[in-house]
């Protein structure tokens, strides 16, 4: 209890939070499959099809869409997209954004999702620019999923599903598999190596986050508490690790206010619209509980699309407000700083700039990064041609170096 109060000095009074939650520990272990326990839907269905009447961006089959927000999401009229309770069998993980996507449809609902819904449903559901979404459903796919088949687990190790080979091109964990897209000091989700679930939404660290952020999830209070969590994570983690790829971390916190608000960056990064993404619910004493992740009513996405170099912005002015060392734990209390890698990370810290930290995204998916203080994360040479053969149409002309 004295290291999380001494990451988040107002916790102790706060009522109905549960500090223990963060207190769990599990001995370090490999991090093991979970496809025995990973729910199975037999029914299959991809994601709802898109039509002329309800065309949203427009985006279809991994293609542009026309990059003009502003919509209601879903339409009036558009049942096809209401919101549907996720079933016992289907998949859920980390990411309050796919989960959303997947409960109205935007993704199949079974969680088993494929490239290009997942580029359909950045753009027509969140006016995500095709850059940003051909980079992030390439990530996701390249770390976590099959570059054969094409598919993806938004949660649990579900090889069986996603793959046509087996693990002939290396574990596909999904999104749950942890130092490959999901990492350390996530905004509502526990460290793996504390508890064994890297996935679960923690209501007391959205409680945490909702205390720092004081019901406005923008910038300023989400660096705090991205801070915060760092500090955290060092301090109680033994095997705490925060690479080059946890700069995926600050891109991912810029949701809250860039994607999530109604309008987008126009709207408001208010409590309600946050908790909505999240299935954030008050149990009325201080403390939050889950329900499924939904689209607020009356919600519009942004108006401009959200590029790559948007979000490379965004991850640097977070950075800046509270820069910390990359690096990680061999053990409680002694933490070792990583150096240099690609051109944004320098003395273990970041030092380039936004278009610099495009650049490092694009050698997520296609080079071997450092996945902890002692490994990497090689990618088979298939992973890396697939993963060029997507990128490269979206990064050229950026002055980032690619994979021929």
């Amino acid at each position: 209890m004295a290291q999380v109060t001494a990451a988040f000095p107002w916790v102790a009074n706060m009522p109905g939070v549960d500090s223990s939650l963060l207190g769990r520990r599990s001995a370090p272990t490999k991090r093991q499959s979970d496809q025995a326990t990973c729910p199975f839907n037999t029914n299959h269905q991809g994601a709802a099809p898109y039509n002329s009447k309800y065309p949203y961006t427009g985006a279809q089959n991994g293609s542009p869409g026309t990059q003009v927000g502003g919509i209601l999401v879903p339409a009036t009229g558009d049942t096809a997209h209401a919101f549907t309770a996720p079933g016992a069998n289907d998949i859920r993980g980390p990411c309050p954004g796919l989960n959303a996507a997947a409960n109205h449809n935007f993704l199949s609902h079974d969680g088993i999702t494929t490239f290009d819904e997942l580029v359909d449903a950045q753009q027509n559901l969140y006016n995500v620019g095709y850059d940003l979404a051909v980079t992030l459903a390439t990530l996701g796919v390249a770390l976590d999923g099959d570059a054969i088949t094409e598919k993806l687990s938004i949660g649990c190790d579900a090889t069986s599903r996603t793959s046509a080979t087996g693990d002939l091109l290396g574990d596909e964990l999904g999104l749950n598999g942890h130092n490959k897209f999901e990492g350390d000091t996530s905004l509502t989700r526990d460290d793996y190596f504390l508890t064994g679930d890297d996935h679960t939404f923690n209501g007391t660290l959205f409680s945490y986050m909702d205390a720092t952020c004081q019901g406005n999830f923008d910038r300023n209070g989400l660096a705090l508490y991205r801070s915060q969590r760092y500090a955290q994570s060092k301090a109680e983690n033994g095997n705490f690790y925060y690479g080059p790829k946890s700069l995926l971390l600050y891109g991912a916190a810029s949701f809250l206010y860039e994607l999530f608000p109604s309008l987008g960056p126009a709207g408001s990064p208010n409590l309600a619209t946050t908790s909505s993404f999240f299935g954030a619910v008050s149990d009325g004493s201080g403390g939050w509980t889950h329900v499924p992740e939904q689209i607020p009513a009356n919600w519009y996405n942004r108006v401009s699309p959200y590029t790559n170099l948007d979000v490379g912005n965004e991850i640097v002015a977070q950075y800046l407000e509270y820069p910390v060392l990359f690096g990680g734990n061999a053990g409680v209390g002694n933490f070792d700083a990583l150096g240099t890698f690609g051109t944004a990370i320098s003395g273990g810290k970041l030092t380039g700039n936004g278009a610099a930290v495009v650049c490092l995204l694009y050698q997520f998916a296609t080079e071997d990064v450092p996945s902890s203080l002692s490994g990497v994360l090689t990618l088979p040479l298939e992973v890396i041609e697939w993963a060029a053969g997507k990128l490269n149409p979206v990064f050229e002309g950026t002055g980032c170096p690619l994979v021929a």
